[in-house]
This record gives C-alpha cells, sequence and structure tokens, in this order.
C-alpha cells in the first residue's frame, strides 16, 4: 500500500479530476489509499490488446497513447491521453480482455485503481457514475471524429494535429512559456500520426525551415503554437 508521501499527491490528482469532484476529502483518501503508484519510460507498454485486467489508471504526468491493430496490419492511433487523464475503464464495466494496446510516448507516472475499488466507488456514488458515463461517450465521439478527419487529412496536417495535441499535454506540465517542448522521436510522432516516417520527417524539416519547431534527437521544441496550428484543417 501506498505510504503518506505518495498517497498525498495522489489526493490531490484525484481532487483535480471532473469525474470525483463530488467525493469529499475522506472517500478521495480512501481511494488514494488503495491506489498504486506505477511508473512507465518512454515505449514501454501499459497493456496489450488482448490482456486480462480490470485496472485503470489516472496519468500522474507525462503522456500515453492508445493503438489498436488493424487487419491490414497497420497500427491506428485512437487517443492520447495526459496529465489528470483516466483510461483503462472500460475493463472495470465489463472485465473483458482489453480492447486496445497502451503505451508510453513519454517517460509517465501513473495512478493504479484496482477495479474492485472503483467497482465499489461506482456503487456508493451513483453521480460518478453518470459521470464516467458521458465521458466515455465523449471520448467515443471524439474518437470517431479524428478517424473520420484522418480519412480526409494529408499527412503534413495529420502531423500538425498530432504535434497541437501534444503542445496542449506538455502546457499542463512545463512553466509558463511560448516554447514548449515534446518528447517524441521522428517514428513515434508518425505512428500518431498514421503516416510512414520518411513522410513526417519530410513535414518536420519544413516546419523547422520556417522556425516553427526546431528538432533534437529524441525530443522537438516547439517556437509558434499558433503558426503550428494554421497547418490544422
Amino acid at each position: 500500500m501506498p505510504d503518506e508521501a505518495q498517497s498525498q499527491p495522489a489526493t490531490e490528482l484525484l481532487h483535480g479530476l471532473l469525474l470525483f469532484e463530488s467525493l469529499d476529502e475522506g472517500d478521495l483518501a480512501q481511494l488514494a489509499g488503495v491506489s498504486l503508484p506505477r511508473s512507465f519510460c518512454s515505449g514501454e507498454v501499459v497493456f496489450r490488446e488482448g490482456d486480462d485486467s480490470d485496472t485503470c489508471y489516472v496519468v500522474r504526468n507525462g503522456i500515453v497513447r492508445a493503438t489498436r491493430e488493424h487487419s491490414d496490419g497497420r497500427t491506428l492511433t485512437l487517443a492520447t491521453f495526459g496529465r489528470g487523464e483516466l483510461f483503462g475503464e472500460m475493463a472495470v464495466f465489463d472485465q473483458r480482455p482489453r480492447s486496445a494496446t497502451i503505451e508510453a510516448v513519454t517517460d509517465t507516472d501513473v495512478v493504479a485503481i484496482l477495479g474492485a475499488d472503483m467497482r465499489r466507488l461506482l456503487r456508493d456514488h451513483g453521480e460518478i457514475t453518470f459521470k464516467l458515463a458521458e465521458a466515455l461517450v465523449e471520448r467515443m465521439r471524439t474518437t470517431d471524429d479524428r478517424l473520420a478527419r484522418q480519412s480526409f487529412q494529408s499527412v503534413q496536417s495529420r502531423v500538425a494535429a498530432v504535434l497541437a495535441q501534444m503542445v496542449e499535454l506538455a502546457r499542463g506540465e512545463q512553466r509558463e512559456s511560448d516554447e514548449i517542448l515534446i518528447t517524441a522521436t521522428q517514428a513515434e510522432i508518425a505512428q500518431l500520426a498514421g503516416s510512414s516516417r520518411e513522410s513526417a520527417s519530410r513535414f518536420l524539416a519544413v516546419l523547422e525551415r520556417s522556425g516553427i519547431i526546431s528538432q533534437g534527437r529524441g525530443r522537438l521544441l516547439v517556437q509558434d503554437a499558433e503558426a503550428l496550428e494554421r497547418y490544422v484543417y
């Protein structure tokens, strides 16, 4: 069980979630007390599609992505999750095998909540069940919209959209600055955008020549997020 030093940050993190806003301090402390802190290195898999598990997770810091394998061998990115976002909660409801693979895009710390504890919370607090259902519906709509857009977007627009989303996720972890650091390789960005590494690399070079980004080994500095957004349609 986590010690007091670990439990306190978990309490603060859970308190910031809209899902748990109706819980009092005692309920939050109890939930944080049974949660388990875990860490994953960039590229490490949290769980794979088809795995048996009913644990859900809240991102403490870092970024993870959800992917599924298409029948033609392609890897489709369904969503990305950053600080304070919940993932893996579907298995809490049906306890079926995982429907997607979750992989750390950057070094990531999470709080794991066991299914039994989450189900007890849902049983005792009906308003949380309603909010979780709303969140799941919204996530499905967002995923459907993004996959539909990707069918019509150019590679440049898809890569720019991925970078813009990563900028938004990174803003919550970095000090207020006009420049945002993204820790990801060209191959990871290409996978998130559903493009080849070569195509993504060519567009990233265009952005760099325009002064919108600068690149390093395994990292990228966005220097003009507003200009980047203009490539997204």
